[in-house]
């Protein structure tokens, strides 16, 4: 295909409560906990750190750590993030790297291991897990952003009920939660996370709540007893602020970049509107015909998962996959659909051009198209020229200018 329709580069305004003090929320949020009589001199606080790119994230936690030394605690990380980072510690250590937290950046030890200790069964059967590292401490500090999940739908999500359950259950807990399917995950995440409250040495927690502009909005300090209820207000808050696209359907989405840096599925499934998922219906909207992903980031470390929800893909993302490692994260969920390779063209021009080949439009003029950099990134995005009035008449979106959609040696670009 030699013509494209014409395009234009669009921005979302979207609601954007803001914090400005990082600092004063933390010093807040570690008050709200009410951790100080539970902190001793010379006990050490184990704060969990996950695989998801958060704003501000390595601050929060050199802030955190400052507050527990503060009232004679000995702060360390340790990893939570179920079978991310292969399962492994040095896996583990390497995606922390990838986001900015090492000893270094957050002026405390990081520790990551596979070891996890069982702590019993709930009533329902469901094995509990939690990290040796953790469980071996004098308290716990649970810290997790708070959002909608890509997989599963219910009262506690992506937060911190989620860490606790899957997180600190590393690769062994993850597996056992997962292995349940998406219809039971939810009744899981909240048996197993409320019995690691009860088991394990937990003293708080902080919930993260990011606007969509990916800015930190909310730090909540929570006391244990109030983990389910708070968890439950920040999902509702966060999905309130999420990003989305402009429009309810379209024929052609292009990201230009997945990886579980931007969402643990590569792709966030809210966004693009496909679960692909045994028995679980696929969503109303958005409602897309193809979709296209032409790379891979860095951050992820070759972990592909979610490169099956796309149809079309590149010769250049392909050779970034880790195999390995996106194979055990999709063995660890079960969810095989989503680690399928989708169909590889060489470049971006033709795996662009036979996705919107095989639409059979008869007017490339009638094609309603999205190119956006990223799932998590939505403030400015690319439309075609059939979308522009849907999209124009919304108050949250600017029209900022006309593009030229062209490639240059086979890859994407758009001035």
């Amino acid at each position: 295909m030699n013509e494209y329709p014409k395009f234009y580069k669009v921005k979302q305004n979207f609601p954007s409560p803001k914090i400005t003090n990082i600092k004063q929320a933390v010093k807040k949020a570690v008050t709200e906990m009410a951790v100080a009589d539970k902190i001793s001199p010379g006990d050490e606080i184990a704060i969990t750190a996950g695989s998801r790119g958060i704003t501000n994230m390595p601050e929060i936690l050199r802030l955190l750590g400052e507050e527990i030394r503060a009232l004679g605690g000995v702060p360390f990380l340790v990893a939570a993030m179920g079978s991310h980072g292969g399962g492994t510690g040095a896996g583990m250590l390497d995606v922390l790297q990838g986001l900015g937290i090492t000893p270094d950046t957050v002026n405390m030890p990081v520790k990551a291991s596979e070891k996890v200790a069982y702590l019993q069964d709930t009533e329902s059967g469901f094995p509990v897990y939690c990290a040796e590292e953790a469980y071996s401490a004098k308290g716990i500090i649970v810290i997790n952003r708070v959002k909608a999940h890509t997989a599963f739908r219910g009262p506690h999500e992506s937060g911190l009920l989620k860490m606790l359950s899957v997180g600190l259950g590393r690769a062994k807990g993850a597996a056992s939660v997962h292995s349940l399917g998406p219809a039971k995950i939810a009744q899981a995440v909240k048996e197993v996370g409320s019995t690691v409250l009860k088991r394990a040495p937990v003293i708080g927690g902080i919930g993260i709540v990011e606007n969509g502009n990916e800015e930190t909005a909310i730090i909540k300090g929570i006391k244990p007893a109030g983990f389910e209820e708070t968890d439950k207000k920040l999902l509702e808050k966060a999905k309130s602020l999420a990003p989305s696209l402009p429009v309810e359907q379209a024929d052609l989405l292009v990201v230009q970049e997945m990886g579980k840096n931007y969402s643990g599925t590569g792709m966030d499934t809210n966004v693009i509107g496909r679960f692909y998922l045994e028995g679980i219906p696929e969503p109303e909207t958005p409602s897309i015909t193809r979709i296209v992903v032409l790379g891979l980031s860095e951050a992820s470390h070759g972990n592909a998962n979610g490169i099956g929800l796309a149809d079309f893909t590149t010769q250049r993302l392909f050779d970034a996959i880790d195999l390995e490692k996106t194979y055990l994260n999709g063995l660890t969920t079960n969810f095989l659909q989503r680690i399928k390779i989708p169909i590889i063209m060489p470049d971006d021009e033709q795996a662009i051009t036979k996705a919107w080949e095989s639409l059979r439009l008869k007017n490339a003029e009638e094609a309603k198209v999205v190119i956006i950099h990223d799932t998590l990134n939505l403030n400015e995005l690319y439309i075609s020229d059939a979308l522009l009035e849907e999209v124009a008449q919304l108050d949250y979106v600017e029209v900022e200018k006309e593009c030229t959609l062209c490639f240059k040696q086979g890859a994407l670009k758009i001035r």
